[in-house]
């Protein structure tokens, strides 16, 4: 995907990416690679390594939330 523009976060470096969760077009600084996120989706989400380890909250322990029949 090629991209142009100003950062949508600090409108001052041009876009590198865009966010996998919001869609922001972002520029380096405020784009993480590693998860693919804009800067305020990761804080908003978290870093999977930080919570390397512990369970999911969001699913039972076989890792499914909701069972359909």
């Amino acid at each position: 995907m090629s991209v142009s523009g100003l950062c949508e976060l600090c409108q001052t470096n041009e876009v590198v990416d865009g966010c996998d969760r919001c869609g922001r077009l972002v520029c380096e600084r405020h784009y993480d690679r590693s998860t693919g996120l804009c800067t305020d989706c990761l804080l908003e989400v978290g870093d999977a390594s930080d919570r390397e380890g512990e369970p999911d909250q969001r699913s039972g322990p076989d890792g499914v939330d909701t069972y359909e029949f």
